[in-house]
Formats: C-alpha cells, structure tokens, sequence
C-alpha cells in the first residue's frame, strides 16, 4: 500500500550516495522519533515522491552490523515481508540480487538490485556503505501477477561510535506503483523503517555474526 512501503527492506533497497543521501539541499524534516530511531522525509527534486532517511544507534560493532546486511540470502528469514531474495552475483565490491516482497495488504513486488561496497578505516573501526540502484535487466524476467519495481535507490551507512556500538543511516527513494494519500503514505513509511532497524537489531545478536 505505498510506494515507498514495499522496497524499504531491502538491504540494503537496504541499503547512499557516497555521503549517506543525495548531494541536493539538504532540506530534510524530522518526521518521526521512535525507538531510538530518527526518520526524516523530503521531497525528491522534480518528483512528488519523498525520500525517507533513518538513523539509529545499534548494539553491536559496523563490522557485525555489515555482516548482517550483507547476509542478502537470509533477508527471507528475518527482513520484514521479504518473501524471496537470491544473489544473482557476488563480487568483491558488489552484490547483484533479486528480491521480491510480499506485504500482504497488497501484491507482490520485486526487483533486482546492484549493490555497491566501501569500506574505509576510522578511528573506532571500518565503516561501510552499502549503495544499490535498480538493475532489472540483469535480473529474471517479469512474472505473470507481481508488479516490477522500476524504481529503488537507496543505502546504508554504518559507522563506529565505539567498539560495540554503530550509527546506521538508511536512505530510499523509490516507487511500488501503489496511489495512497500522502498522509497515509507517510505513515507507512515510517512503519516499515522502524520495522527495518528493530529486525537488523535483532539479527545483529545472532552468533553467527559475531566477530570470530
């Protein structure tokens, strides 16, 4: 039921732009406060979608936090309505993924994402950025009842506040092709970004994340 809804568990749709957001004004308002997690919205230039950005603390160090958003082929398990999601390709500085989302208020949606990697020292530890854009072509066809996503940009950024501790800021621009009313849009949003970082919290204590 929103354009933005659908995408905003990707990975890494979580998940930019090489500073965290675009380099236009940075004309953001504060939209939300929930669980430690600071949504922000504003307007896309020449668009009337929004773009969303989240930043929130996590309980664990960049290095386990990248570990679970790079752990692409487990999103089914714990990313919110995500219902399928494969690697297509994994290289050393990037990720080629299909994924398709299944919010049961409506049909299913899919995509297929490219996924940029950094990393770079920082005094407390690496940090990471994650960046995608859409890559259908690269991707299996259109299938008969799910609704191609055309477009999902998007990121995470993860850096050390301490040895245990990382900022994550989430950005999305993107449209599902669902019309809703601009308030309920938003509040969806909201919703699913809130969702988003209480799942990557929760996969972030898995043992198997855990530096070795």
């Amino acid at each position: 039921m929103k354009r933005t809804l659908i995408i905003l568990f990707v990975v890494g749709c979580t998940l930019s732009i090489f500073a965290a957001e675009p380099a236009h004004t940075d004309d953001w308002k504060l939209a939300k406060q929930t669980n430690g997690v600071a949504i922000y919205s504003r307007l896309h230039p020449g668009s009337h979608l929004k773009e969303f950005k989240a930043i929130g603390e996590i309980e664990a160090s960049s290095e386990t936090v990248h570990k679970v958003i790079d752990d692409v082929e487990a999103y089914s398990s714990f990313m919110p309505y995500t219902a399928e999601c494969r690697v297509i390709q994994r290289n050393s500085d990037s990720i080629l993924t299909y994924q398709r989302i299944s919010p049961k208020i409506v049909g299913d949606r899919d995509y297929t994402l490219r996924i940029e990697q950094k990393s770079w020292p920082t005094d407390n530890g690496p940090a990471y950025l994650n960046r995608w854009n859409p890559a259908n072509e690269h991707g299996p066809a259109e299938k008969a009842g799910v609704f191609r996503v055309k477009l999902c940009e998007g990121s995470w950024l993860l850096e050390p506040i301490a040895p245990d501790k990382t900022r994550a800021t989430y950005f999305v621009f993107t449209d599902s092709g669902i019309n809703v009313p601009a308030f309920l849009a938003n509040t969806i949003s909201e919703t699913g970004i809130a969702k988003l970082f209480a799942a990557v919290r929760k996969q972030a204590k898995e043992p198997k994340y855990q530096l070795k």
